[in-house]
Protein backbone atom coordinates (compact mmCIF):
# COMPACT_ATOMS: atom_id res chain seq x y z
CA UNK A 1 0.00 0.00 0.00
CA UNK A 2 1.18 3.59 -1.42
CA UNK A 3 2.45 5.98 1.59
CA UNK A 4 2.74 9.74 0.57
CA UNK A 5 5.52 11.12 3.32
CA UNK A 6 6.53 15.32 2.27
CA UNK A 7 9.67 15.58 1.85
CA UNK A 8 11.92 18.84 2.07
CA UNK A 9 15.55 19.53 0.15
CA UNK A 10 17.40 22.40 -1.31
CA UNK A 11 15.66 22.40 -4.53
CA UNK A 12 12.63 22.38 -3.02
CA UNK A 13 9.74 20.52 -1.41
CA UNK A 14 8.52 17.31 -2.46
CA UNK A 15 5.92 14.54 -1.50
CA UNK A 16 7.80 11.01 -1.37
CA UNK A 17 5.73 7.84 -2.53
CA UNK A 18 6.80 4.97 -0.34
CA UNK A 19 5.26 1.45 -0.91
CA UNK A 20 5.97 -1.67 1.30
CA UNK A 21 8.95 0.36 2.53
CA UNK A 22 10.59 1.37 -0.83
CA UNK A 23 10.61 4.73 -2.55
CA UNK A 24 8.82 4.34 -5.55
CA UNK A 25 8.62 8.20 -6.84
CA UNK A 26 9.15 11.75 -6.18
CA UNK A 27 6.01 14.15 -6.75
CA UNK A 28 6.20 18.02 -6.69
CA UNK A 29 3.63 19.98 -4.53
CA UNK A 30 0.80 21.13 -6.37
CA UNK A 31 1.46 24.98 -5.76
CA UNK A 32 4.89 25.08 -6.84
CA UNK A 33 5.00 26.41 -10.37
CA UNK A 34 8.20 25.44 -11.46
CA UNK A 35 9.46 22.32 -9.40
CA UNK A 36 12.83 21.10 -10.09
CA UNK A 37 13.93 17.75 -12.18
CA UNK A 38 16.58 17.19 -9.28
CA UNK A 39 13.72 15.90 -6.72
CA UNK A 40 12.68 13.07 -9.13
CA UNK A 41 16.14 11.98 -9.58
CA UNK A 42 16.27 10.58 -6.36
CA UNK A 43 14.69 7.48 -6.66
CA UNK A 44 17.48 6.17 -8.68
CA UNK A 45 19.86 7.89 -6.55
CA UNK A 46 19.18 5.91 -3.46
CA UNK A 47 20.02 2.84 -5.60
CA UNK A 48 22.73 4.37 -7.98
CA UNK A 49 26.75 2.28 -7.96
CA UNK A 50 27.91 5.84 -7.07
CA UNK A 51 26.63 6.16 -3.80
CA UNK A 52 28.51 5.31 -0.87
CA UNK A 53 27.37 2.96 1.86
CA UNK A 54 29.92 1.95 4.12
CA UNK A 55 33.02 4.26 4.90
CA UNK A 56 35.92 3.70 2.78
CA UNK A 57 39.93 4.76 3.67
CA UNK A 58 42.46 5.57 0.88
CA UNK A 59 44.45 1.99 0.42
CA UNK A 60 48.10 3.34 1.04
CA UNK A 61 46.93 5.53 3.81
CA UNK A 62 45.41 2.24 5.43
CA UNK A 63 48.45 0.35 4.82
CA UNK A 64 50.57 3.02 6.74
CA UNK A 65 52.09 4.74 4.16
CA UNK A 66 53.61 7.85 4.55
CA UNK A 67 50.87 10.70 4.95
CA UNK A 68 52.48 13.35 2.28
CA UNK A 69 54.80 12.93 -0.28
CA UNK A 70 54.56 10.00 -2.88
CA UNK A 71 51.85 8.74 -1.38
CA UNK A 72 49.29 7.93 -4.83
CA UNK A 73 46.99 10.55 -2.85
CA UNK A 74 43.94 11.44 -5.87
CA UNK A 75 44.50 8.14 -7.80
CA UNK A 76 44.62 5.32 -4.77
CA UNK A 77 42.17 3.33 -4.42
CA UNK A 78 39.82 3.02 -0.95
CA UNK A 79 39.17 0.56 0.96
CA UNK A 80 35.63 -0.52 2.75
CA UNK A 81 35.68 -0.74 6.35
CA UNK A 82 33.38 -1.64 9.09
CA UNK A 83 31.64 1.23 11.20
CA UNK A 84 33.74 -0.37 14.17
CA UNK A 85 37.00 0.47 12.66
CA UNK A 86 36.50 3.62 10.56
CA UNK A 87 35.54 5.04 14.50
CA UNK A 88 38.37 3.77 15.86
CA UNK A 89 40.75 4.91 12.83
CA UNK A 90 39.59 8.56 12.88
CA UNK A 91 39.50 8.78 17.05
CA UNK A 92 43.34 7.87 17.28
CA UNK A 93 43.82 9.99 14.32
CA UNK A 94 42.57 13.42 16.40
CA UNK A 95 44.16 12.61 19.23
CA UNK A 96 47.13 11.45 17.63
CA UNK A 97 46.44 15.53 16.06
CA UNK A 98 45.82 17.48 18.85
CA UNK A 99 48.92 15.60 20.95
CA UNK A 100 51.30 16.36 18.26
CA UNK A 101 50.06 19.76 17.00
CA UNK A 102 47.64 21.16 19.32
CA UNK A 103 43.87 21.57 18.70
CA UNK A 104 44.17 24.44 16.22
CA UNK A 105 45.72 21.81 14.29
CA UNK A 106 42.77 20.16 13.43
CA UNK A 107 40.10 21.96 10.50
CA UNK A 108 36.53 22.03 11.16
CA UNK A 109 35.64 21.85 7.46
CA UNK A 110 35.11 24.02 5.30
CA UNK A 111 31.06 25.71 4.77
CA UNK A 112 28.72 23.25 2.76
CA UNK A 113 25.10 22.97 2.39
CA UNK A 114 24.87 19.16 3.56
CA UNK A 115 21.04 18.34 3.92
CA UNK A 116 17.99 21.23 4.51
CA UNK A 117 17.25 21.88 7.83
CA UNK A 118 19.40 23.07 11.21
CA UNK A 119 20.18 19.96 12.49
CA UNK A 120 20.79 18.26 9.48
CA UNK A 121 23.83 20.30 8.38
CA UNK A 122 26.63 18.76 8.42
CA UNK A 123 28.92 21.43 9.24
CA UNK A 124 27.18 22.26 12.64
CA UNK A 125 27.35 18.25 13.91
CA UNK A 126 30.85 18.07 13.26
CA UNK A 127 32.21 21.74 14.52
CA UNK A 128 29.75 20.90 17.68
CA UNK A 129 31.53 17.71 17.68
CA UNK A 130 34.92 18.76 17.62
CA UNK A 131 34.46 21.94 20.11
CA UNK A 132 33.62 19.22 22.41
CA UNK A 133 36.95 17.47 22.20
CA UNK A 134 38.77 20.94 22.89
CA UNK A 135 38.65 22.89 19.60
CA UNK A 136 39.16 23.38 15.80
CA UNK A 137 40.27 25.81 13.37
CA UNK A 138 36.99 27.22 11.26
CA UNK A 139 37.33 28.94 8.05
CA UNK A 140 36.90 32.27 7.09
CA UNK A 141 34.18 33.10 4.34
CA UNK A 142 33.26 30.73 1.55
CA UNK A 143 34.39 29.15 -1.93
CA UNK A 144 30.79 30.46 -3.33
CA UNK A 145 31.54 34.16 -2.73
CA UNK A 146 34.74 34.74 -1.02
CA UNK A 147 35.92 37.90 -3.15
CA UNK A 148 31.99 39.65 -2.95
CA UNK A 149 32.12 38.78 0.61
CA UNK A 150 35.58 40.76 1.29
CA UNK A 151 35.60 43.65 -0.84
CA UNK A 152 31.72 44.91 -0.69
CA UNK A 153 31.98 46.19 3.04
CA UNK A 154 35.01 48.43 1.74
CA UNK A 155 32.95 49.96 -1.48
CA UNK A 156 29.22 49.98 -0.21
CA UNK A 157 29.55 49.59 3.97
CA UNK A 158 27.60 47.13 5.51
CA UNK A 159 27.92 43.39 6.54
CA UNK A 160 29.36 41.21 3.71
CA UNK A 161 25.83 39.89 2.91
CA UNK A 162 23.83 42.96 3.61
CA UNK A 163 23.71 43.94 0.13
CA UNK A 164 21.11 41.32 -0.26
CA UNK A 165 18.67 43.33 1.11
CA UNK A 166 19.68 46.70 -0.17
CA UNK A 167 19.47 45.43 -4.13
CA UNK A 168 16.12 45.63 -6.19
CA UNK A 169 13.97 42.51 -6.04
CA UNK A 170 12.78 41.24 -9.57
CA UNK A 171 8.85 43.05 -8.82
CA UNK A 172 10.80 46.24 -8.39
CA UNK A 173 13.14 45.71 -11.63
CA UNK A 174 9.55 44.71 -13.91
CA UNK A 175 7.60 48.38 -12.19
CA UNK A 176 11.06 50.50 -12.77
CA UNK A 177 13.85 49.17 -14.70
CA UNK A 178 14.23 49.21 -18.22
CA UNK A 179 17.81 47.68 -18.87
CA UNK A 180 19.50 44.95 -17.19
CA UNK A 181 23.04 44.27 -18.08
CA UNK A 182 24.04 41.01 -16.58
CA UNK A 183 27.60 40.08 -16.14
CA UNK A 184 28.08 36.08 -15.87
CA UNK A 185 24.37 35.88 -16.72
CA UNK A 186 20.85 34.37 -15.11
CA UNK A 187 21.59 30.76 -15.68
CA UNK A 188 17.73 30.10 -14.39
CA UNK A 189 18.78 26.26 -14.03
CA UNK A 190 21.12 27.56 -11.01
CA UNK A 191 17.75 28.90 -9.13
CA UNK A 192 16.98 25.70 -8.75
CA UNK A 193 17.92 25.50 -4.79
CA UNK A 194 18.27 27.69 -1.74
CA UNK A 195 20.28 27.23 1.38
CA UNK A 196 17.73 25.43 3.62
CA UNK A 197 15.12 24.73 0.80
CA UNK A 198 12.16 26.06 -1.16
CA UNK A 199 8.24 25.81 -1.17
CA UNK A 200 7.82 27.45 -4.74
CA UNK A 201 10.44 28.10 -7.05
CA UNK A 202 9.51 31.97 -8.15
CA UNK A 203 12.55 32.88 -10.20
CA UNK A 204 11.30 31.62 -13.58
CA UNK A 205 8.06 33.87 -13.83
CA UNK A 206 9.56 37.02 -11.56
CA UNK A 207 12.12 37.18 -14.71
CA UNK A 208 9.18 36.66 -17.24
CA UNK A 209 7.29 39.26 -15.53
CA UNK A 210 9.98 41.57 -15.92
CA UNK A 211 10.27 40.87 -19.99
CA UNK A 212 6.91 40.91 -20.18
CA UNK A 213 6.48 44.66 -18.61
CA UNK A 214 9.45 45.25 -21.33
CA UNK A 215 13.08 44.66 -19.71
CA UNK A 216 15.64 44.58 -21.82
CA UNK A 217 17.99 42.14 -21.11
CA UNK A 218 21.85 42.01 -22.26
CA UNK A 219 23.61 38.48 -21.26
CA UNK A 220 27.80 39.11 -20.72
CA UNK A 221 29.15 35.65 -20.38
CA UNK A 222 30.88 33.39 -22.98
CA UNK A 223 27.52 31.37 -22.78
CA UNK A 224 24.51 32.40 -24.78
CA UNK A 225 22.35 30.12 -22.62
CA UNK A 226 23.11 32.04 -19.47
CA UNK A 227 19.52 33.84 -19.96
CA UNK A 228 16.45 31.86 -20.24
CA UNK A 229 14.85 31.70 -24.03
CA UNK A 230 12.26 34.06 -22.96
CA UNK A 231 14.10 36.81 -21.99
CA UNK A 232 15.10 37.67 -25.52
CA UNK A 233 18.41 38.88 -24.25
CA UNK A 234 20.99 40.08 -26.03
CA UNK A 235 24.50 38.25 -25.71
CA UNK A 236 27.99 39.33 -25.42
CA UNK A 237 30.60 36.60 -25.74
CA UNK A 238 33.17 38.17 -23.21
CA UNK A 239 36.28 36.19 -23.04
CA UNK A 240 36.19 34.56 -19.29
CA UNK A 241 38.11 36.72 -16.63
CA UNK A 242 37.70 39.51 -18.75
CA UNK A 243 34.68 41.24 -17.23
CA UNK A 244 37.02 44.08 -15.66
CA UNK A 245 38.08 45.27 -18.82
CA UNK A 246 34.71 45.60 -20.68
CA UNK A 247 33.22 47.58 -17.51
CA UNK A 248 36.56 49.81 -17.63
CA UNK A 249 36.25 50.46 -21.43
CA UNK A 250 32.36 51.48 -20.73
CA UNK A 251 33.31 53.55 -17.67
CA UNK A 252 35.85 55.48 -20.34
CA UNK A 253 32.83 55.86 -22.78
CA UNK A 254 30.74 57.22 -19.79
CA UNK A 255 33.46 59.63 -19.15
CA UNK A 256 34.81 61.64 -22.18
CA UNK A 257 31.19 61.80 -23.57
CA UNK A 258 30.35 63.19 -20.31
CA UNK A 259 27.48 60.69 -19.96
CA UNK A 260 28.46 59.67 -16.47
CA UNK A 261 26.51 60.96 -13.55
CA UNK A 262 28.47 63.73 -12.11
CA UNK A 263 26.38 64.91 -9.74
CA UNK A 264 25.46 61.28 -7.59
CA UNK A 265 29.68 60.98 -8.26
CA UNK A 266 30.25 64.13 -6.10
CA UNK A 267 27.54 63.80 -3.40
CA UNK A 268 27.35 60.75 -3.15
CA UNK A 269 30.81 58.88 -3.74
CA UNK A 270 34.47 59.41 -2.54
CA UNK A 271 37.59 58.90 -4.91
CA UNK A 272 36.34 59.40 -8.26
CA UNK A 273 38.58 61.94 -9.42
CA UNK A 274 41.62 58.93 -8.65
CA UNK A 275 39.33 56.60 -10.65
CA UNK A 276 38.97 59.12 -14.09
CA UNK A 277 42.45 59.78 -13.65
CA UNK A 278 42.90 55.59 -13.92
CA UNK A 279 40.79 55.68 -17.08
CA UNK A 280 42.21 58.25 -18.94
CA UNK A 281 45.87 56.60 -18.69
CA UNK A 282 47.08 59.80 -16.44
CA UNK A 283 48.13 57.09 -13.85
CA UNK A 284 50.13 54.54 -16.14
CA UNK A 285 50.16 55.44 -19.66
CA UNK A 286 47.31 53.52 -20.36
CA UNK A 287 44.20 54.90 -21.90
CA UNK A 288 41.26 52.47 -20.40
CA UNK A 289 38.80 53.05 -23.99
CA UNK A 290 36.74 51.43 -26.20
CA UNK A 291 39.55 49.96 -28.59
CA UNK A 292 41.40 48.96 -25.41
CA UNK A 293 38.58 46.97 -24.19
CA UNK A 294 37.87 45.34 -27.80
CA UNK A 295 41.61 44.19 -27.85
CA UNK A 296 41.19 42.32 -24.31
CA UNK A 297 37.44 40.85 -23.91
CA UNK A 298 36.44 40.07 -27.35
CA UNK A 299 33.75 42.48 -27.58
CA UNK A 300 33.56 44.49 -30.80
CA UNK A 301 34.63 48.77 -29.95
CA UNK A 302 30.97 49.14 -31.37
CA UNK A 303 29.15 47.17 -28.70
CA UNK A 304 31.21 48.78 -25.97
CA UNK A 305 30.03 52.32 -26.86
CA UNK A 306 26.59 51.14 -28.02
CA UNK A 307 26.30 49.39 -24.38
CA UNK A 308 27.70 52.41 -22.58
CA UNK A 309 25.04 55.12 -24.47
CA UNK A 310 22.47 52.69 -23.14
CA UNK A 311 23.45 52.48 -19.76
CA UNK A 312 23.71 55.88 -19.24
CA UNK A 313 19.86 56.91 -20.88
CA UNK A 314 18.11 54.36 -19.82
CA UNK A 315 17.16 53.42 -16.09
CA UNK A 316 19.87 50.76 -16.00
CA UNK A 317 20.47 47.70 -13.36
CA UNK A 318 23.74 46.18 -13.47
CA UNK A 319 24.02 42.60 -12.27
CA UNK A 320 27.08 40.39 -11.55
CA UNK A 321 26.91 36.94 -11.03
CA UNK A 322 29.08 34.38 -8.48
CA UNK A 323 31.15 33.39 -11.19
CA UNK A 324 33.09 36.22 -12.24
CA UNK A 325 34.61 36.85 -8.92
CA UNK A 326 35.77 33.32 -8.67
CA UNK A 327 39.31 33.82 -10.24
CA UNK A 328 42.60 35.56 -9.38
CA UNK A 329 41.72 38.97 -8.35
CA UNK A 330 38.18 37.93 -7.98
CA UNK A 331 37.24 41.42 -6.23
CA UNK A 332 37.93 43.36 -9.29
CA UNK A 333 34.92 42.97 -11.25
CA UNK A 334 32.84 43.18 -7.90
CA UNK A 335 34.16 46.81 -7.45
CA UNK A 336 34.16 47.94 -10.85
CA UNK A 337 30.61 47.02 -11.11
CA UNK A 338 29.77 49.18 -8.41
CA UNK A 339 31.93 52.34 -9.71
CA UNK A 340 29.82 51.81 -13.39
CA UNK A 341 26.59 51.76 -11.51
CA UNK A 342 27.67 54.59 -9.76
CA UNK A 343 28.62 56.41 -13.10
CA UNK A 344 25.42 55.23 -14.83
CA UNK A 345 22.99 57.64 -12.85
CA UNK A 346 20.49 54.71 -11.36
CA UNK A 347 22.60 53.85 -8.69
CA UNK A 348 19.74 54.23 -5.69
CA UNK A 349 16.76 54.55 -7.81
CA UNK A 350 14.11 51.80 -7.10
CA UNK A 351 13.90 48.87 -9.48
CA UNK A 352 18.01 49.57 -10.58
CA UNK A 353 21.36 50.39 -9.48
CA UNK A 354 23.26 47.47 -8.72
CA UNK A 355 23.13 44.04 -7.43
CA UNK A 356 24.56 40.73 -6.88
CA UNK A 357 23.62 36.47 -7.67
CA UNK A 358 20.36 36.83 -9.17
CA UNK A 359 19.09 33.49 -10.08
CA UNK A 360 21.84 31.82 -8.42
CA UNK A 361 19.12 30.64 -5.65
CA UNK A 362 15.61 31.39 -6.22
CA UNK A 363 15.02 33.29 -2.69
CA UNK A 364 17.54 36.08 -4.42
CA UNK A 365 15.87 38.63 -5.84
CA UNK A 366 12.53 37.19 -4.46
CA UNK A 367 12.61 38.35 -0.93
CA UNK A 368 15.06 40.65 0.88
CA UNK A 369 17.80 39.00 2.85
Amino acid sequence: MERRVPVATHWGSFVAVVDSGQLVRIEPPGDDPAPSPIGPGMVTAAEDSARVLRPAVRKGWLDGLPRAGETARGADAFVEVSWDDALTLVSEELRRVRAQHGDSAVFGGSYGWASAGGFHNAQGQLQRFLALDGGYTDSRNTYSTAALEVILPHVIGGAPWSYQSRMPMWDEIAESCELVVAFGGLALKNSQVNPGGLARHRTRDLQRKCREAGVRFVNVSPIRSDTADFLDAEWLPVLPNTDTALMLGIAHTMLVNDWHDEDFLTRCCEGFDRFASYLTGDVDGVVKDADWAARITGISRDSVLDLARRLSAQRSLIMVNYAIQRADHGEQPIWMSVVLAAMAGSLGRPGCGWGAGYATMDATGVAPG
